[in-house]
């Protein structure tokens, strides 16, 4: 087992701690960047986490992205230190840019920690119902990961139903990703019985199937593989 990075280059983390304050944006972003670079060789670099933290509060969308990777990984083992970062979470799910509204939402699916995920309910509640349709898709697939985690939460919050509002999206890749997200539940939960659907269904599903991916409409078409018509009329 390698010997900690905080352990054997103490010099360098105090360094790191004060590039991460720096005043200057630029400064903070290089710091994040070789603190990444540092993780992914395997060091330790988690006595970092309230620095790092810190330098999600920025509009620069590389940065965050760093960061929000650093929170990835880190968040688990750092469960107590990774409530902080729940406001800021909350503040960017509801920021102008929507790529950072879907970025907050993809980071949320990734971090299996309960006690973060249950003060991010509002937000993705927010987010499925979001005027954007890239923030409704992406937030589709967090529900389907956030089901593994806490069951009964997801059901209390109407994200299950939430997800059947968007099959009937305007949008293409919402559907898709909707019927990925039910989908996805239905096979590590086989009996949630999920996916019952109805001609009504079927109708928005193949409107969506002309006009998605190729990823959405294989998804889209082994829906409909499992589609048993109640009736001849409905066949």
């Amino acid at each position: 087992m390698n010997v900690s990075f905080a352990q054997t280059c103490e010099g360098r983390i105090f360094e790191l701690k004060a590039e991460l304050n720096n005043e200057k944006k630029e400064k903070r972003k290089e710091a994040v960047k070789k603190v990444i670079a540092a993780m992914t060789e395997g060091k330790d670099v988690s006595s970092l986490f309230p620095d790092v933290v810190n330098c999600m509060q920025t509009d620069n969308l590389e940065l965050k992205k760093l960061v929000y990777l650093y929170l990835m990984n880190y968040a688990k083992s750092q469960s107590d230190m990774a409530i902080m970062a729940v406001n800021s979470f909350v503040k960017d799910c509801e920021d102008l840019n929507p790529l950072i509204r879907a970025l907050a939402v993809r980071t949320m699916r990734c971090i299996h920690v309960d006690k973060i995920t249950k003060y991010l309910c509002e937000s993705l509640c927010k987010c499925l119902k979001n005027e954007d349709p890239y923030v409704r898709k992406t937030a589709a697939v967090c529900v389907a990961k956030l089901y593994d985690i806490n069951v009964q939460m997801v059901e209390d919050q109407g994200f299950l139903d939430s997800l059947w509002d968007l099959i009937a999206d305007s949008n293409p890749m919402v559907v898709a990703n909707a019927v990925a997200a039910l989908s996805e539940i239905s096979e590590s939960h086989p009996n949630s019985n999920l996916l019952d659907l109805n001609s009504q269904n079927i109708n928005k599903l193949l409107t969506a199937l002309n006009e998605c991916t190729e990823w959405g409409q294989i998804f889209i078409l082994d829906c409909l593989s499992n589609y048993n018509p109640k009736d001849d009329r409905e066949a």
